[in-house]
């Protein structure tokens, strides 16, 4: 069994994100045994916090990321960025509470998702994320990408997901990122 960690770039409980990792996580393979982690409760990054003085939230945030076999961030894109919130749990990830620790992201696999009403989707917050993980030293799944745009128009009044299309490359995304986790961590 390989643990999966899915992160929702957004907090918003009826997010477009939510709803599209909702729907993925409906669409595993059958050897993942999966998890939500959320960076809710994660305080803005403060160096004065870290070490003795770091916040349960951010060690209860980065322990479930590194019982991790691989993580999927699913993101919205603000201001053609990556959420703030988010960006600033992967601040809090990158840091060691105990001299000599390692962060979780380092030599992780990450794979990344998401979606917006905007034509171009996710793809910008997505490269900026790439970007900060890369820098971290996370295995980032290059390819296939899932960017969704213009989700509003896949989603049901019930709030689901139900276009055969859309869950279909979603299957082959996740497929890949286990195949590329195999190919990372063999």
């Amino acid at each position: 069994m390989k643990n999966i960690i899915f992160v929702c770039g957004s907090l918003r409980k009826g997010s477009y994100n939510r709803i599209y990792m909702e729907t993925m996580m409906q669409h595993v393979p059958e050897d993942w045994n999966i998890k939500e982690v959320s960076f809710k409760d994660v305080p803005v990054y403060n160096f004065d916090l870290e070490g003795d003085n770091e916040p349960q939230a951010v060690t209860t945030f980065r322990d479930a990321l590194s019982e991790a076999d691989g993580i999927i961030i699913v993101t919205p894109e603000y201001n053609t960025g990556v959420p703030g919130p988010l960006k600033n749990a992967i601040d809090w990830a990158s840091r060691v509470k105990n001299k000599g620790d390692r962060s979780p992201l380092v030599n992780r696999p990450f794979a990344v998702a998401g979606c917006s009403p905007g034509a171009t989707g996710s793809a910008l917050s997505q490269a900026q994320l790439r970007q900060t993980l890369t820098a971290m030293n996370a295995h980032i799944m290059p390819g296939p990408k899932l960017i969704i745009g213009k989700v509003h128009e896949l989603i049901t009044p019930e709030g689901k997901i139900e276009d055969q299309r859309s869950i279909s490359y979603m299957e082959r995304f996740l497929n890949a990122f286990d195949e590329y986790i195999e190919k990372v961590n063999p």
